[in-house]
C-alpha cells in the first residue's frame, strides 16, 4: 500500500473530502486530534475496524474510540441519559470518552466485542471536518504500531505506519499529547477508567458519585475485560526498559548521577545541566505538568531514536492533571518502580 501525506498547508475541503471517502469506502485515515493522532475507519464497518487492528497489531479485545461531530450525534450510536448530556455540555468537545451502552449499528468489531461504545467529540477542528466529511462516525485508536509510545506529531505515524494505511493528515503538534480522558456512566454513576486532560477534580466538581478504576494505578486483574483502551495492555512503551525513580529530588538526583553511563535520563528542564555523564532529554519544567504530559511520548520516542539501552525518569504524582502522566509511564515502564 502506498501511504498518501498531506502537508498542514495541503489540508482543504477538496483534500478532506478524498479522506472522509477513503473512509466510506472502508479505508483507513490517519488525522490529528487535540490529544493523539488517530488511526481512523468507518465505525459502522465491521471489516474496516478489523484493518485497524491489523495496522496496528492490536488485540482484538481492546475496544475502539468512536468519534462524532457533534455531541448531540452520539444519540445514534448509543444510549445517552442526562449524566452524558451533563458531561457534554461541560467538557464537549473535548478530550473526554464517554462509555454507554451501544446501539445495534456500531458492530463488536469496533467495541471489541462489548455491549458498550466509547463516544467522543474531538476539539480539534481538522478531526471534526473530516468526520462531518466522511458523514459516518470514525472509529480511532492512537495511530502507533500497539504497544509503542503514542504519536503527538505526524512524522510519528509516519514512521509506524507509511505502507500500511491510506492517507495521514498531518495537523501539527496535538497540544495535549495523551490520549483521551475516559469515563463510564452507570446511572448518575461515573468510573474514571483512564485519566487524560480532563481530570478527576474536574469530574468531582460536577458529579457527587466518581470512582476509579483499579488499573488506572495498578493492574487490570486477570481474567478481566478491559471496557476501555489503556487498561489491559503494556502500552506506550520504549524500545529499552523504562524505570520509574520514586523519592525527594535529592535522592533521585543522586541515583541518576549514579547510574551507569549508558543510561538515558528523562529529566526536568531545570536539571538538564546537573548530570553532565549522561545523555538526558528534557521533558519539560518541574512544576509544568501540562508541558510533561505534552512532552511524554515525544520524550519515549527521542529514547528509542537515540539507541537507548536503559531508560530512568522522574516517577510522577497521583493529583490533578499528574495523574494521566502516571497512568502511562507506569504502564509504558511495565510497573517499574524504584522507591529510594
Amino acid at each position: 500500500m502506498t501511504t498518501e501525506f498531506i502537508h498542514t498547508d495541503e489540508i482543504n475541503d477538496e483534500v478532506l473530502a478524498r479522506a472522509g471517502a477513503i473512509i466510506r469506502r472502508g479505508g483507513l485515515v490517519v488525522f490529528p486530534t487535540e490529544t493523539v493522532y488517530g488511526l481512523g475507519a468507518n465505525a459502522l464497518d465491521a471489516e474496516a475496524a478489523k484493518k485497524v487492528y491489523a495496522a496496528k497489531g492490536r488485540p482484538s479485545d481492546n475496544p475502539l474510540i468512536t468519534h462524532i461531530t457533534t455531541p448531540e450525534d452520539a444519540d445514534k450510536y448509543a444510549v445517552t441519559n442526562e449524566t452524558y448530556r451533563r458531561l457534554a455540555r461541560a467538557f464537549m468537545p473535548g478530550p473526554l470518552t464517554v462509555i454507554l451502552p451501544k446501539r445495534d449499528c456500531i458492530p463488536l468489531a469496533t467495541t471489541g466485542g462489548l455491549d458498550s461504545v466509547g463516544i467522543r467529540c474531538p476539539e480539534n477542528k481538522i478531526a471534526r471536518r473530516l468526520i462531518a466529511a466522511a458523514g459516518v462516525p470514525i472509529a480511532a485508536p492512537s495511530a502507533n504500531l500497539s504497544g509503542k509510545p503514542s504519536p503527538t506529531r505526524a512524522e510519528h505515524v509516519r514512521y509506524d505506519l507509511d505502507g500500511k494505511v491510506d492517507m495521514i493528515l498531518d495537523g501539527g503538534d496535538c497540544t495535549v499529547g495523551v490520549e483521551s480522558t475516559i469515563v463510564k456512566v452507570d446511572g448518575d454513576r461515573l468510573t474514571l477508567l483512564r485519566p487524560g486532560g480532563i481530570t478527576l477534580d474536574m469530574l468531582r466538581a460536577l458529579f457527587d458519585d466518581v470512582s476509579v478504576a483499579e488499573a488506572v494505578t495498578g493492574k487490570l486483574p486477570e481474567g478481566v475485560r478491559p471496557l476501555s483502551p489503556g487498561m489491559k495492555y503494556r502500552h506506550y512503551a520504549p524500545s529499552a526498559p523504562l524505570y520509574l525513580v520514586g523519592g525527594d529530588d535529592a535522592k533521585r538526583r543522586a541515583y541518576f548521577s549514579a547510574a551507569d553511563a549508558d543510561t538515558l535520563l528523562l529529566v526536568f528542564d531545570e536539571e538538564v545541566g546537573l548530570f553532565p555523564t549522561h545523555r538526558v532529554i528534557a521533558i519539560g519544567g518541574e512544576r509544568d505538568i501540562a508541558a510533561q504530559v505534552k512532552r511524554l511520548f515525544a520524550a519515549l520516542r527521542e529514547a528509542d531514536a537515540a539507541g537507548a539501552k536503559k531508560i530512568l525518569a522522574p516517577l510522577p504524582a497521583k493529583t490533578g492533571l499528574s495523574l494521566a502522566l502516571y497512568n502511562r509511564m507506569i504502564r509504558a515502564a511495565a510497573h517499574n518502580i524504584i522507591t529510594l
